[in-house]
């Protein structure tokens, strides 16, 4: 998706970092395994957020693996689970309309990056629509919904976020338990939400210099690059009401060994990065393919 949703480093202790990591290797070592290796590039934090919410409460079964990132010192890593197979199959299905809408909105010559990648990817797509049918059969109705909010110049925050939240909350209806769906759609709608509307912030002067759709302009009015620091605590007030419904909704969750790490999220890291954006001193992680070993090791939590 976007790579916001990250732990706090620091609030956890090295056996909660180890566990995180644990989590992003084995989802790395399963979209390989399922996917092949072009779909490694796809890993990001949030499907690992993802893949941890999944998984059941206990301590992970994790192995010693090595791989072409990590060739002379093998990692501890989360061994094959149903959980990893989940947000595996829904991270290259979103990852692929992702590059449908990215070509759509780019010229010929602009948009020859996406196609390239979208051609190294058909064959995992294929696969992963296969194995995610209802949720493939979702994307593709909320990006539509999406595009005709953007077409319209959508100048509701709660109207322009809903198709994105609405297609995040249905990633949670491959969880059997009645229960637990309800709860996980209703944090999923809210992370959503929140993704959605902190990207917009995040790309404000992108989008202000390239003309491209902007809810948060239409919403506020503003002219400039940036938005002013009234517009900025607006804003910030329903972000944080996301981040609150999110946190009400975890907390009806039992997630044995996740919780330190989950907490550090819904706790600490939304309000941090939040507050950055809004602030323009948030650095997004830079993709897979452009890590060095030495930037990889850094970056990863």
């Amino acid at each position: 998706m976007f790579g916001y949703v990250v732990p706090s480093r620091a609030r956890l202790d090295e056996r909660e970092n180890e566990r995180f990591r644990a989590v992003y290797c084995g989802l790395c070592h399963t979209l390989g395994r399922r996917y092949g290796f072009a779909a490694r590039f796809l890993l990001n934090y949030d499907f690992t957020f993802l893949a941890i919410l999944l998984s059941p409460p206990d301590e992970p079964v994790c192995a010693a693996c090595r791989c072409v990132v990590h060739l002379l010192r093998s990692r501890c890593t989360m061994c094959a689970a149903p959980a990893l197979d989940l947000a595996a199959d829904r991270c290259v299905v979103l990852s692929w309309w992702q590059l449908q809408d990215h070509i759509a909105d780019h010229g010929f010559f602009a948009g020859l990056k996406y196609r390239a990648a979208s051609w190294l990817l058909a064959r995992a797509y294929r696969k992963a629509r296969v194995a995610a049918p209802e949720f493939d059969g979702a994307v593709r109705r909320h990006l539509r919904e999406l595009a005709a909010r953007e077409e319209e110049r959508c100048s509701s925050l709660d109207a322009a976020a809903e198709p994105f939240a609405a297609l995040l909350a249905d990633t949670a209806d491959c969880v059997a338990d009645g229960s637990r769906r309800r709860v996980l759609r209703q944090l999923f709608y809210h992370l959503g939400r929140w993704i959605y509307l902190i990207d917009a912030a995040d790309d404000f002067a992108k989008d202000a210099k390239s003309g491209c759709y902007n809810p948060l302009r239409y919403r506020y009015g503003a002219e400039e690059d940036k938005l002013s620091d009234e517009n900025k605590r607006a804003l910030a007030q329903t972000l944080d009401a996301s981040i609150r419904q999110m946190a009400a909704a975890y907390a009806l969750c039992d997630c044995g060994v996740w919780t330190p790490i989950l907490d550090s999220i819904f706790y600490e890291s939304f309000y941090g990065i939040g507050k950055a954006v809004l602030e323009g001193t948030y650095r997004k992680p830079l993709p897979r393919a452009k890590r060095t070993e030495r930037g990889k090791q850094e970056e990863t939590p």
